[in-house]
């Protein structure tokens, strides 16, 4: 299986410069920034795939059809963060369901498997998105980047071939940059969780000796006010 489809570069040979470039750049936030965004990125992806599949209902471009493409956008966009942790629960299972069926093609038991790997996918809601996410960025960035490459070699690189003939070498180059964008994702989010702790130490090394004690005075007053007037 080719993770950089050759057949989807020959589809996309069409588009230019600035449309590569900005596949190039989405992949990148999406590559850093998967778990930090995902509402705004589980939005989009579902109102572009809502939108796409209003549009394709109809054979011929018309006002009906625009018209239920941009509904169908609309409604699927305003439902998707509420439906989160349903498609994550459905993703996770059908996953779970095909990977047990490519281990042990003799364990049929679709249900087990569907309901065990949802449950799991909850568990670890964080984590699955951060791995579809990383690994949508590098399938996005793979595809864009060669693209792009194609058109600015003017015709010396010929994308589809090279593709093809290094399948095996991209397929690990995929797995390896997704798993490097889980830790980048990971590290950022401990990064941004430490930030308040960060900025409190930068401004306390700007007080004096008087005036820190003075804050844990205070500090400490507030504390047994807290624990006065909230009683567990």
């Amino acid at each position: 299986m080719q993770l950089i489809a050759a057949d989807i570069i020959a589809e996309a040979n069409g588009l230019s410069v600035p449309f590569a470039a900005a596949g190039v750049a989405v992949a990148v936030l999406l590559w850093v920034m998967g778990w930090r965004w995902h509402r705004f990125w589980v939005v989009l992806a579902t109102t572009v795939a809502a939108g796409l599949v209003g549009l394709s209902a109809h054979q011929a471009i018309g006002p009906r059809m625009l018209a239920a493409g941009v509904l169908l956008a609309l409604a699927a966009g305003m439902m998707a963060i509420d439906l989160s942790r349903l498609l994550a629960f459905a993703v996770a299972g059908l996953g779970c369901w095909l990977i047990v069926q490519k281990v042990l093609p003799t364990f049929q038991e679709p249900l087990i498997c569907f309901l065990i790997g949802g449950i799991v996918g909850l568990m670890l809601y964080r984590l699955q998105l951060m791995l579809l996410t990383s690994f949508a960025a590098t399938l996005l960035f793979g595809h864009s980047a060669i693209l792009l490459v194609e058109k600015l070699s003017e015709g010396r690189f010929a994308a589809v071939d090279w593709v093809t003939a290094n399948s095996l070498s991209l397929n690990i180059a995929v797995i390896a940059v997704t798993l490097a964008g889980i830790a980048i994702q990971g590290q950022y989010e401990r990064w941004r969780e430490a930030a308040p702790g960060r900025r409190r130490s930068w401004l306390m090394s700007y007080l004096t000796e008087e005036e820190r004690e003075s804050l844990q005075q205070a500090q400490g007053r507030r504390g047994r006010l807290a624990a006065l007037f909230n009683p567990r």
